[in-house]
């Protein structure tokens, strides 16, 4: 039997925050993937073509907008939605956030209904 089951990366580096969202996405039914750090993160999206992925854009190392940027330019990732959860709030990091092709940018503290909502919205979106 083929599993229908959705898999989400997580790619976030403060670890209490990737388990939170990490958690918050198993009950909602998916397959976590969590990466600590932006650079073995994209060998690991193009490996595993995730369904979606939450991104942090202060990495340690290669920013969030510098990933997303990367997957945009790649034929076979740039499908792939990509909600931000950043706690970069001005509405010029979320313009940035957006203009470099998140699906949508959602700020830091996020709920369990609002990561929920964003990520059946942006999936749903991505079917058609």
């Amino acid at each position: 039997m083929v599993s229908t089951q959705k898999t989400v990366m997580i790619i976030e580096d403060e670890p209490d925050a990737a388990e939170l969202f990490a958690e918050m996405m198993r009950v909602n039914g998916f397959r976590v993937i969590k990466m600590f750090s932006s650079a073995p993160a994209i060998p690991m999206i193009s490996q595993e073509k995730p369904d979606l992925i939450l991104l942090d854009i202060m990495m340690p190392d290669i920013s969030g907008l510098e990933v997303l940027r990367y997957m945009r330019r790649e034929p076979d990732l740039a499908d792939i939605p990509v909600i931000v959860v950043s706690a970069k709030s001005m509405p010029g990091d979320i313009k940035t956030g957006l203009e470099a092709g998140a699906s949508m940018y959602l700020t830091k503290p996020v709920g369990f209904r609002d990561l929920k909502e964003a990520a059946e919205k942006v999936l749903a979106e991505h079917k058609k």
